[in-house]
């Protein structure tokens, strides 16, 4: 479903909405997300944002997110500091992430650092997670509201990688919504038998 078919869903309520694109990610297969994410990643790589950034904080992938496996391993490659999130009660905070990188289920079963040093970048790029994005880089995360909540104290350069699907003419936004700088999206290519 690419952008110009995403009317139906423009004007939904929030709770619909994140009903209806979870119903739409479940339905993916593993070669379709694979197949999507490494083009997000070639075009994130080929991206200003990211050949500037000296660090990038980036998001553990989960369930049907964009696959970020390859991005923290050419980010490393390509000499930037890397960290990802760790739930602290109600906060985030990015924990310095490499090769040696200890990894378990943390907050809702979500990929976190089991420990590890505290990352101090103020220019870091941060790459967004969420249910869906618009033109105007207005972003409907899962609800949790913790990306907003440190963009807020700390703000940062951010990107967002999504499907066709998940790019929307526009979303409803509230007040604390942080929208991202830029979002980057692919297709997803149909499954032949």
């Amino acid at each position: 479903m690419g952008y110009n078919r995403v009317k139906e869903v423009s004007g939904m309520e929030k709770a619909a909405l994140r009903a209806l694109l979870r119903e739409r990610k479940r339905a993916l297969t593993e070669a379709q997300i694979q197949r999507a994410s490494e083009r997000l990643a070639q075009a994130l790589f080929a991206h200003p944002m990211y050949r500037c950034a000296k660090a990038l904080y980036a998001y553990l992938s989960y369930n049907q997110e964009v696959r970020t496996e390859a991005i923290l391993r050419r980010a490393l490659t390509d000499g930037k500091r890397v960290a990802v999130p760790k739930v602290f009660g109600d906060e985030i905070r990015f924990l310095r992430f490499d090769e040696n990188t200890r990894i378990a289920l943390g907050y809702k079963g979500i990929p976190e650092p089991i420990d590890g040093e505290p990352a101090q970048d103020r220019d870091a790029l941060v790459l967004m997670p969420g249910l869906a994005f618009d033109r105007a880089g207005h972003r409907m995360g899962y609800g949790g509201g913790f990306y907003d909540r440190f963009l807020a104290k700390e703000p940062h350069p951010t990107i967002a990688l999504c499907y066709d699907f998940q790019l929307l003419s526009d979303l409803p936004v509230q007040a604390h919504d942080i929208p991202v700088d830029a979002v980057l999206s692919a297709p997803i290519a149909e499954e032949t038998v």
